[in-house]
């Protein structure tokens, strides 16, 4: 049993001290500062933190309605958007919280923690990919929809003991908004349990991200510790076990199918199952195969699509090299985690950009002996994908052929 923090309401006390409310408005308008809601905000920073802090004090905050909207890729969602006050208070929130938690997590949880991330979690799924023959993939169904209100915030009480920090937590969880509906009955339940029981919480918000590594806490500690699996990796509802034995697998998928019903979690049917590291399998926006990472084909046809768009919107003067350049560098550095550098090049290619540093001989060279089908850009590629210098939004003009698509996807070798 956790030991329980924060019984004498310090907790809280920190919580609503004005310099703190400063400080996290600062942190949650990092990025943020042009939007019109935040730039107000913060013109009256100091004095709407201090009134803030009032209200908390005097327990009369209580959470604004969210502007929510829906995205299709990399599946339909909806997202929700809190008013920037209450966004601050949850940043004061989760800034109190997670280091008491913190200690808990286990280390190869990479979702919304300091020092991990996609790219951390993929570095890990890869090195154990090359070295285990088995793995275990697993992905929660409709999880932010589907956590369950009262587990979770009994979660949170193993190990925080703070009444008036609990309060305002529970009013963030119950003030939560509609979520696509989820009804699934478990173990002892009845005929009307599952629409007497509140759950799901908004994607968007921080604290959703904190309280999931919260809830998914109870099955990283059944995997580990109870199932004694060490190669194990996971970010947010999606997770990865690995071994040598497919069997040894097979009793932990119905160990972990018993420890989410516990949450009133289910796996999802169609996404997971044990395979070979030797086929690929996707995870993170990448596919993965015994040490190898590729972008997925879909995820390159996008990027090429939305470079060209940036592109045109500079020769168009709708946008300045200054205001894409980064967009770009930001794609360019994601792309290069996978295990071929001329991809990066190649699908720079086809959205028409070219290096500063490299002449249009090189470019015209790549694209057309990658039309050809010879190997011949293989180095040129390889310097271009790994060049530091800026990338400039330019037309590749004359009688330079186009880059195949199936050239682009499949520049690591990796596929066919």
């Amino acid at each position: 049993m956790a030991k329980v923090v924060g019984k004498h309401g310090e907790l809280f006390s920190r919580l609503c001290d004005p310099e703190h409310l400063i400080d996290c408005a600062r942190d949650a308008a990092r990025g943020k500062r042009r939007r019109p809601d935040v730039a107000a905000f913060l013109l009256d920073m100091e004095p709407l933190c201090f009134d803030l802090a009032e209200e908390l004090q005097r327990g009369e905050w209580r959470p604004s309605g969210y502007r929510t909207f829906h995205i299709q890729y990399p599946k339909p969602r909806q997202i929700s958007s809190a008013p920037f006050a209450d966004r601050v208070v949850h940043h004061a929130i989760v800034s109190i919280l997670e280091p008491y938690f913190e200690r808990r997590f286990v280390p190869f949880s990479f979702a919304c923690r300091v020092g991990k991330g996609t790219h951390a979690a993929l570095a890990r799924a890869s090195s154990l990919s090359a070295r285990r023959r088995y793995v275990l993939r697993g992905d929660v169904t409709k999880f932010f929809p589907s956590i369950d209100h009262a587990i979770l915030k009994a979660q949170v009480r193993r190990v925080i003991g703070d009444e008036r920090m609990l309060v305002l937590l529970d009013l963030v969880i119950d003030g939560s908004n509609a979520q696509e509906p989820v009804l699934d009955w478990f173990p002892g339940d009845d005929l009307m349990t599952p629409a007497l029981r509140r759950r799901g919480i908004p994607i968007g918000n921080l604290t959703s991200q904190f309280l999931a590594n919260v809830l998914l806490d109870v099955l990283d500690h059944e995997v580990m510790d109870r199932l004694g699996f060490g190669d194990y990796v996971r970010y947010c509802d999606d997770f990865l076990v690995f071994s040598d034995d497919a069997a040894a697998l097979h009793h932990a998928r119905t160990a972990i199918d018993g420890c989410l019903s516990r949450l009133r979690l289910r796996l999802h049917e169609r996404k997971g199952g044990i395979h070979s590291t030797r086929a690929p399998f996707p995870f993170c926006g990448f596919v993965l195969r015994r040490g190898v990472r590729r972008l997925k084909r879909e995820s390159l046809v996008r990027a090429t699509r939305r470079l060209r768009g940036l592109r045109r919107a500079v020769e168009a003067g709708t946008a300045d090299s200054k205001s894409v350049s980064p967009r770009i560098a930001a794609w360019k550095g994601h792309a290069r985690h996978v295990s071929s550098p001329r991809l990066v090049a190649l699908t720079l290619l086809r959205a028409g950009y070219t290096l500063l540093g490299v002449d249009p001989i090189t470019i015209r060279t790549v694209c057309c002996a990658a039309a050809a089908g010879t190997t011949t850009p293989t180095t040129v590629a390889r310097r271009i994908a790994t060049t530091t210098t800026p990338i400039t939004p330019t037309t590749i003009s004359g009688s330079v052929s186009p880059v195949p698509r199936s050239r682009a996807v499949c520049a690591d070798g990796a596929a066919g």
